[in-house]
């Protein structure tokens, strides 16, 4: 398994957000209970997000981000995937 950082960039405007979010947050909370998210949180200076996640391969986890609500909702302008190496921290042992 590998780590992954990913970035989404929001198209929508709060108000929209707001109304998915709570969708979006049940689907992250079972993507954490599974064991493929590891951390997620939304950025506090602009509207965007940043994910960690854990993954076989970043084609796998690109068609697991396709079904995320926000996204199928239209919400995300951009979404970037890198794999990340962790060398300190909670996860350092995962990659």
């Amino acid at each position: 398994m590998s780590v992954f950082v990913v970035t989404y960039s929001y198209s929508a405007d709060p108000i929209q957000l707001n109304q998915v979010r709570p969708t979006h947050r049940e689907w992250l909370a079972e993507q954490l209970e599974a064991g493929r998210l590891l951390a997620s949180g939304p950025m506090t200076d602009r509207p965007a997000g940043l994910l960690i996640w854990q993954a076989e391969s970043i084609e796998q986890l690109n068609a697991l981000l396709n079904e995320d609500p926000f996204e199928l909702a239209g919400m995300i302008a951009e979404r970037s995937i890198e794999q990340w190496n962790p060398v300190f921290g909670p996860f350092k042992d995962l990659a």
